[in-house]
């Protein structure tokens, strides 16, 4: 929760003050493209910063008249036949808007993908971009605020844009490409940056005294009212409340009047939550807006507005990231807004006539240039086509026709992705490789509909004679009827007729499908009489294949751990560093029960460790001695520290019993490239560090045998092998470097 204090308020203040100007020519133009009366628009306004800024749980979303409603607006207004018909169906739509927060409908805006969101802002970017440079130059026949792609000229935005060549204005013209430079200006000098004075509101003070200043030098630069604000002028409070327009009550038994207002109150609705989405994801401070209370403030607003003849407003992402920019705290930001906007209109119009549209235009061309973020458009391309075209299509289609239609085509688009790939990929597919044999692992999706059934029919059927399926539901919350009677099929008739076996997994109890595991995912006696030296040795290093391309093979825990407490049956005994890096049982993705795990530092062997081995091997039936040492060893690096030391390792390290590991370790360390090391680098440090550990695994490769007679008969029989490999504690990689078949032939 944002607090006040002198810094927020300050900032607020400055935000709200440039929100303001910028609102109030957006204010009366979209009044105008809506064909309402201009007061109107600037009624939405004050209503929408003082009271939608009282009851909005937002910190950053200004709320005023909606440009996406315009077309309805007008056509509205025209079928009903006047003004005041039109306020009533907006009374109706503000109480369904309340209605629909109370119900707590606002979740709806969680449910639209971050692709229309983001093609959304980029859009309006666009659209600001294209809409304001008219106006930058005094084309000011199109209204401020009307963001559809035909405009209320007859023009649209790209034509727009050429027709201004020929209505280019002087003293417009000069006022905008200077405020535009400031704006540019206060954003990358550092003192004008970290100044309390707003860039925005600078550029209006230029515009009034340039407007003054060319009044006096040059007919020719002079601005006309075309070309300046236009708020209507009340004289006093009277003046101002007679103004005020209330609905036509007498058209309560109008059908026409329920239609127009369910419209306008869900299609606003939409909007809002849309727009507070999108504002949430500019908030530098990443708030998150609760949506069921924007919408019962909507309600209220657009109920107080239809009382006194306002046009229905919404969030509005212009006006909010014009805020965002301006460096907003809270929401006293957008209530300050509104009161400038009530002050200013009771009592200061004239002033507020002085002010030329081009310099507004030019706040609002600067934010359009943030909003279209080329950064945010090469991170879309780079998340896929199914992320980037409905994003390009959101742009595109609100760009082209109005916000209101872009967005419904952008969740069309979006919508028909989603299907799509639910239709080709609604389950995950993994061919799993257990000690028992392949298994086909079809992972289910969270929500399993009758879409999905199609694809997971053909996925079924492609299941090999004779072959093995896991069907997990382990991550599902919801399997529709079609998909469950599917799997029964499958399970009782179709597998059965092809030899398959069915395994199914992660079922809720109302499913009527029992968890049921027939492969064998764990080391049994007759697996372990079955495997030669060599394929225990191919069956760890494709463990660690799958551990080091994160694919790990999905085990049943409880089954193992229940299978092994009725005895062991490991197909391998790994003697590893006890180096926290390397647990043997993950980084050669072995289940509970499938290897012996020896650990001590720096591989040594004793005879306490001989005899581990030793029964490992005779008794226990393990078919594979690997000794595995890694990179970046610490007691490898110990060993080369203390070589040549005129202190002993129990002096050096204060442990007693150091020499144990670091003596043995010395063997193999060459005395004179240790030597060298004494100038060496950082790198090439550990370059040596790991080639003494590469030289150490092997020296234990071949031991283990030479010191063991029982490992040395079992390796002449056939019966074992004894290996060395080296971890890579980076890469997740197992190398193996030596192995031995029988005490004649010790490496490879």
């Amino acid at each position: 929760m944002s607090k006040f204090n002198i810094v927020t308020i300050s900032r607020d203040l400055s935000a709200g003050t440039v929100v303001f100007l910028v609102a109030l020519p957006l204010c009366l133009g979209i009044a105008l493209a809506s064909d309402a009366p201009p007061f109107a628009g600037i009624l939405s306004g004050i209503i929408g910063g003082i009271v939608i800024g009282l009851l909005s749980g937002s910190h950053t979303s200004v709320s005023g008249p909606a440009a996406g409603l315009t077309a309805i607006v007008a056509l509205q207004i025209k079928d009903l036949g006047t003004f005041e018909a039109f306020l009533l169906a907006l009374l109706f739509a503000g109480l369904i808007q309340i209605c629909l927060g109370m119900v707590r409908a606002g979740v709806l805006g969680s449910f639209c993908p971050s692709s229309v969101i983001k093609g959304l802002l980029a859009a309006i970017g666009v659209i600001l971009i294209l809409k304001q440079i008219p106006h930058v130059v005094g084309h000011d026949s199109d209204p401020e605020g009307d963001m559809s792609f035909f405009q209320y000229d007859h023009e649209n935005s790209f034509s727009s844009i050429i027709a201004m060549v020929d209505d280019l204005h002087p003293g417009p013209a000069i006022i905008g490409m200077l405020s535009i430079i400031l704006l540019v200006a206060w954003e990358k000098v550092a003192f004008l940056k970290k100044s309390n004075l707003p860039g925005p509101l600078v550029v209006v003070f230029l515009g009034i005294s340039f407007k003054w200043l060319f009044e006096c030098i040059d007919e020719s630069l002079e601005i006309s009212a075309n070309h300046l604000v236009k708020v209507p002028i009340t004289e006093n409070v009277n003046s101002f409340i007679g103004l005020l327009r209330s609905p036509d009550f007498s058209q309560w038994d109008n059908p026409a009047v329920y239609s127009a207002g369910i419209i306008l109150a869900l299609v606003a609705s939409l909007e809002t939550l849309l727009n507070l989405n999108a504002v949430d994801k500019l908030d530098p401070q990443q708030r998150t807006s609760p949506p069921n209370r924007e919408l019962i403030a909507q309600g209220v607003g657009n109920t107080i507005l239809a009382m006194i003849g306002g046009i229905p407003m919404t969030s509005v992402i212009v006006r909010s990231s014009v805020n965002i920019n301006a460096g907003v705290q809270t929401k006293l930001s957008a209530i300050f807004h509104g009161i400038l906007l009530l002050i200013c209109v009771l009592f200061f119009p004239m002033i507020l006539n002085m002010i030329p549209l081009s310099c507004l235009a030019a706040i609002l061309l600067v934010t359009g240039v943030k909003l279209v973020n080329p950064l945010l458009i090469k991170r879309m391309w780079d998340e896929g086509r199914y992320q980037f075209l409905p994003f390009l299509i959101t742009l595109s289609a609100i760009v082209l026709t109005d916000i209101l239609k872009g967005i419904l085509i952008g969740l069309a688009v979006s919508i028909t992705f989603i299907l799509s790939s639910n239709l080709r990929r609604p389950i995950k597919r993994i061919m799993e490789k257990h000690l028992g044999g392949e298994v086909l692992h079809i992972l289910l999706a969270n929500q399993v509909s009758f879409l999905n059934r199609s694809a997971l029919d053909q996925t079924l059927r492609e299941v090999p004679r004779g072959g093995h399926v896991l069907i997990d539901a382990s991550n599902s919350d919801y399997i529709d009827p079609d998909i469950l009677e599917l799997i029964r099929n499958f399970k009782e008739e179709v597998a059965p007729a092809h030899g398959a076996q069915v395994s199914l997994r992660g079922f809720r109890q109302k499913y009527l499908l029992k968890d049921e595991i027939q492969f064998v995912d764990y080391s049994t006696r007759e697996l372990q009489d079955s495997l030669s030296p060599l394929q225990v040795l191919q069956i760890l290093l494709e463990g660690n294949e799958r551990f080091r391309t994160r694919q790990r093979l999905t085990r049943d825990l409880g089954r193992q751990l229940n299978r092994a407490a009725m005895g062991q049956h490991p197909l391998a005994v790994i003697l590893s560093c006890i180096d926290s890096r390397s647990p043997a049982e993950m980084i050669f993705d072995q289940g509970l029960g499938d290897i012996f795990s020896i650990r001590i530092a720096g591989n040594v062997i004793s005879p306490n460790i001989l005899a581990s081995l030793e029964y490992s091997c005779a008794i226990a039936g393990a078919k594979l001695i690997l000794v595995v040492g890694h990179t970046n060893c610490g007691a490898v690096t110990a060993a080369v520290d203390l070589v040549g030391a005129s202190a002993n390792p129990e002096q050096a390290t204060g442990c007693q019993h150091m020499s144990h590991i670091v003596n043995p370790i010395q063997h193999v360390i060459d005395l004179p490239s240790c030597q060298q090391m004494a100038g060496a680098t950082q790198e090439e440090k550990a370059a040596f560090v790991d080639e003494v550990s590469k030289k150490n695994v092997l020296r234990i490769g071949r031991e283990i045998p030479l010191q063991s007679k029982t490992i040395q008969k079992l390796v002449a029989e056939g019966r074992i092998a004894v290996a060395s490999g080296f971890y890579n504690v980076a890469t997740g990689e197992i190398q193996i470097i030596a192995k031995s078949m029988d005490t004649n032939n010790i490496h490879e």
